[in-house]
């Protein structure tokens, strides 16, 4: 039943789903949907322009040139639409951990086998360095995956 229903698609039938991909992209935007739909659009038009009347294409060859070309276009699309590196005044705005390097805090838990807490502002945090007494202070030289390594003060 389902291979007869993949016999009767034809190469419009991707141009629409492509289409319909790009209007969904609209409606929820996340540039996701955006590189299927320009894939299956892409597929629809071979195989109604260029590969259709030169070969009878099955549609299992038209769903692994879909899902090449969606792989291509995923990949050229994060290469054009990827990461930018735009200048802000604000670079540590988001990185909690690395805001504090730098700062003196009090110890709340004593620091055992490297190992202990202080209090910043109304929240505790892990630290490690030296081993020392509840209530020094300290210093924050740098972060180790959301535990903050310090030095006495």
């Amino acid at each position: 039943m389902l291979e007869h229903l993949f016999y009767e698609l034809g190469p419009w039938n991707w141009v629409v789903l492509g289409f319909a991909l790009l209007i969904f992209e609209v409606a929820a935007p996340g540039i996701f949907l955006l590189w299927f739909g320009i894939a299956a659009i892409i597929v629809g038009f071979l195989t109604i322009l260029v590969l259709g009347p030169l070969f009878a294409i099955g549609w299992q060859i038209q769903i692994i040139l879909f899902l090449v070309l969606s792989v291509i276009s995923v990949f050229i699309g994060r290469r054009f639409m990827g990461a930018t590196d735009v200048p802000t005044d604000e670079p540590l705005l988001n990185r909690r951990n690395e805001q504090l390097i730098g700062q003196i805090v009090v110890l709340e838990e004593a620091t055992v086998n490297g190992r202990g807490r202080a209090r910043i502002g109304d929240s505790l945090w892990r630290v490690k360095g030296p081993d020392l007494a509840a209530g020094s202070k300290v210093r924050i030289t740098g972060t180790d995956q959301g535990t903050l390594t310090v030095e006495a003060a």
